[in-house]
């Protein structure tokens, strides 16, 4: 058994919420966990069931080099062998156990309680609903709807990780008992079911950005049945080793593989007409022509990214987020009187451009000229420029010389984003750029594939502008979040010309948020 080959990138996104933290005490952690998914033949024989058991195992492999993988029933067992493989295909060097004796962790679906003496977790599902119980098993839905099962692994995959780092963990209390829907948020009515059996018609929807975000919605739209119409998924680059940290589809195969084609591969199994485009946003606007977008799922990385699809004006905007503790989504018109996308993102005083910011996180934040020169020219690092930011980092030359005569964004994201100076400098040398754990990207992802699905079928919209979900601590009471309208006048959705313009590609008549929720 082995810990996988992107760990570091993991490492780095660990650093970020667990304090007093060193490289090699966390990887020492990692090695010390067996952590066991149980299952019964209700689970295994049930599609959310097997969606619960599918996400844990892709979320937990991308972290634990062992996992016991315990069937309890002869359903149970035919599968087991499956989530082996796909552990496998993740980090090859996974160690796989077929017992539980050793489990220092476990996490279970069904009906059937383990013969385990280690802390467990109980995920299950209900339709648009996740259910967790430290206690009793929860048991699996028999809706084919994958919302509240894929939320359910997010939750168990989170406990678990609560668990092992309680210790370096700020309110790092676990889940007692989850039920939530995903079709509400309201904790107060749990139980409201939602509609079960939907064909949904997509219509003309993007999606834009299918990094670790967009896995999670392309994971749970590969999983809604009755699926139609017309999906564009939109995203310039490639699969790299560093991404398998977080993102739900990718495995060791995938590497270097267009995410564009990656995404139109996961949703081949649906009746979806999905097109691939391997371009920016901006790229692919200008070849778009009438720039008619009605609904558009947004799951990229900054806020300058999100401004510009909101000014491409899309007649409906679904956003989903993560941060360094919390993630979420938020529901977007633009002539409604509500926020739009833009009034979230407004910058507030002078920000710095991303050569500056790149500079910074090299170590030499002097040479922001120079990097900006790089950037613009796509040339290849001199050998100097490396030394000095091995001399910057205080780490070796030598591991980083590989990168001498590749572009500075290459290095960049190989070398910091990477891990690579992470893992030189045991874990000393932290990453500004916020890098999200897999369970935090993945349900970020199913509440934007929801959100999506939702607003399709003509289902009523969130009662608010945006829900708020943090997975490092018990989930909270009030998860919805409220977003005014931009008070300053500033942002485009108070432009008579963008409002003018919108009505001119959708209409005059614009539904009002408030009609919908009541309807």
């Amino acid at each position: 058994m082995a810990l996988a080959n992107f760990i570091d990138r993991a490492a780095t996104a660990a650093s970020q919420v667990l304090a007093d933290f060193h490289l090699e005490d966390f990887k020492a952690a990692l090695e010390k966990q067996v952590v066991a998914v149980a299952f019964d033949d209700q689970a295994a024989s049930c599609a959310e069931g097997q969606a619960t058991l599918d996400l844990a195992v892709r979320l937990l492999a991308r972290l634990y080099p062992v996992l016991a993988i315990l069937p309890l029933g002869s359903a149970a067992s035919s599968q087991a062998q499956a989530l082996e493989r796909l552990a496998k295909s993740i980090n090859p060097k996974v160690g796989i156990r077929r017992s539980g004796k050793s489990a220092t962790i476990c996490v279970v679906a069904g009906v059937t309680r383990p013969p385990l003496r280690c802390p467990t977790f109980f995920m299950g599902s209900d339709g648009w609903a996740a259910k967790l119980s430290r206690t009793d098993p929860v048991g699996s839905g028999s809706s084919l709807l994958p919302y509240g099962a894929g939320a359910a692994s997010c939750f168990g995959a989170a406990n678990v990780f609560r668990t092992i780092f309680a210790a370096q963990l700020t309110g790092a209390e676990l889940d007692e008992t989850i039920d939530l829907s995903l079709y509400s948020y309201d904790k107060t009515r749990a139980g409201e079911a939602g509609p079960i059996d939907i064909p949904v018609d997509l219509g003309e929807t993007h999606l834009v950005g299918l990094g670790a975000i967009g896995h999670g919605s392309l994971w749970a739209l590969a999983r809604q049945p009755g699926l139609t119409g017309r999906l564009h998924v939109i995203d310039h680059e490639a699969i790299e080793l560093s991404n398998l940290q977080r993102y739900a589809l990718a495995g060791q195969a995938e590497i270097g593989m267009s995410k564009a084609v990656l995404a139109a591969t996961a949703l081949r199994s649906t009746a979806l007409g999905v097109e691939a485009h391997p371009l920016t946003w901006a790229e692919y606007v200008a070849r778009h022509g009438d720039w008619v977008f009605d609904r558009v799922g947004v799951a990229l990385d900054t806020a300058a990214d999100r401004l510009a699809v909101q000014g491409a004006l899309p007649r409906w905007i679904a956003n989903a987020w993560t941060q360094e503790h919390d993630l979420g989504i938020s529901r977007h018109g633009f002539d409604d009187g509500q926020a739009c996308l833009c009034c979230l993102y407004l910058p507030s005083g002078k920000s710095k451009d991303e050569h500056q910011l790149i500079a910074e996180e090299l170590g030499i934040p002097e040479a922001h000229e120079q990097v900006k020169t790089l950037l613009q020219t796509n040339a290849g690092v001199p050998n100097d420029f490396v030394v000095r930011v091995a001399t910057a980092m205080a780490v070796p030359f030598e591991p980083l010389a590989p990168f001498v005569g590749q572009p500075l964004r290459s290095f960049y994201q190989q070398a910091i984003c990477g891990g690579l100076v992470f893992q030189l400098s045991d874990g000393s040398r932290r990453v500004r750029t916020v890098v999200p754990m897999a369970f935090q990207s993945a349900l970020a992802g199913i509440m934007l594939a929801a959100e999506l699905v939702k607003h399709s079928a003509g289902f009523p919209v969130g009662p608010t502008t945006s829900t708020r979900v943090n997975l490092l601590r018990p989930l909270g009471s009030h998860l919805h979040d409220p977003k005014a309208k931009d008070s300053s006048g500033r942002c485009i959705c108070s432009d008579d010309d963008f409002i003018a313009a919108y009505r001119r590609k959708y209409g005059k008549s614009v539904v009002q948020l408030s009609d919908v929720s009541a309807a």
